[in-house]
């Protein structure tokens, strides 16, 4: 059956941004935030998870600041157990969840969407499959036969977006490796432990001057027989002038020579972007005042060393949507024939 092309529902957000993160005290519902009661912060595992906590531990911060409210971060081990996590405590938590995360948490206990990310200007973004440079892999053809590495089965640009693409093209590797992350997926491709692996992909950032990186063109806009590809001196990846943003960047500490050794093969249709949502019974004024008191430390330097950094979840800032955004993921969770009870067995 051909799949259905998934047309991603972009979002427009006006959003009033304020540069200055002011203080105000919100008044906690039955306790809800106090340091008896904190409001509990869950982030999914994708990427190092002592980056995540360090970073979390900024934004909770500013959050406190922002509300005079107490929170408590916490990694649970995989992307299901951060939605269980949720569902097991619908009124006094929130959590930065993937798309069919969301769908899944939104499904099982009735988790509702608070704001989703903008990463430089994108409400979307992709699933890039990758391959070792020296590879004899060219086309998505190719990937037949071959092992596939993933980070988790509810990840959507790891895994329900790529399997929703190979089962229309009639693509069905030899064997499957679930790593545990983004990260871990591109040091397996690296180090030929897998034959291709799919990871989030971000837009490549075009140096002073040049037209910014638009859907279309390619995903690596480099000649690396050209341009050499280096840590500057701010410790970010560079190739040349342009900065790679996607997956594997996020592994240049680990493997500085990453870009040299592992190309993208393709890009995904286009995925909403990861989203900030909140138990079912969390208080809706509240809700409000958190995502106001995040978009508004996402204009401070200390964004850069939390939600924005590129080691984190590469942020720009928040902004509204509505659950029907979600619908084509929905689509992609039926074309596979796939229930959560199948992604909570499998997490």
């Amino acid at each position: 059956m051909l799949l259905r092309k998934i047309v991603p529902i972009l979002f427009v957000a006006v959003l009033a941004l304020s540069s200055v993160l002011v203080p105000s005290r919100a008044l906690a519902q039955d306790g809800l935030g106090s340091e008896d009661n904190p409001i509990q912060v869950f982030f999914v595992p994708s990427v190092d998870a002592q980056v995540i906590v360090s970073g979390g531990e900024i934004l909770a911060n500013a959050l406190e600041t922002a509300t005079g409210l107490n929170f408590e971060v916490a990694v649970p081990t995989s992307y299901a157990a951060t939605i269980e996590a949720m569902c097991a405590s619908p009124e006094n938590s929130m959590g930065f969840i993937p798309a069919a995360g969301y769908v899944l948490a939104n499904n099982r206990c009735g988790v509702e969407v608070g704001g989703a990310a903008v990463r430089f200007g994108w409400p979307v973004y992709w699933a890039e499959y990758i391959v070792r440079r020296d590879a004899p892999i060219y086309t998505f053809g190719d990937l037949a036969g071959k092992t596939w590495g993933y980070g988790d089965p509810t990840s959507t640009s790891g895994y329900i977006v790529p399997s929703v693409e190979m089962q229309a093209a009639g693509i069905e590797p030899s064997a499957t490796v679930e790593t545990g992350g983004h990260n871990q997926t591109v040091l397996a491709v690296y180090n030929g432990e897998v034959d291709f692996g799919t990871v989030f992909f971000s837009p490549p950032l075009m140096p002073e001057g040049h037209a910014p990186w638009s859907h279309g063109d390619l995903s690596e806009p480099y000649d690396l027989t050209v341009d050499e590809s280096f840590i500057g001196e701010d410790g970010r990846l560079y190739v040349g002038d342009i900065r790679p943003m996607d997956a594997r960047t996020a592994v240049r500490d680990t493997a500085p020579d990453v870009i040299d050794q592992v190309r993208i093969l393709r890009l995904s249709e286009a995925i909403p972007n990861d989203t900030l949502s909140f138990g079912p019974e969390f208080p809706v004024e509240l809700r409000e005042q958190i995502v106001d008191a995040i978009i508004a430390f996402s204009e401070t330097e200390e964004w850069n060393e939390s939600l924005g950094s590129e080691d984190f979840y590469t942020w720009s800032t928040i902004a509204p949507i509505g659950d029907d955004a979600f619908d084509p993921v929905r689509l992609q969770f039926e074309i596979l024939g796939l229930t959560e009870e199948d992604v909570f067995a499998e997490g």
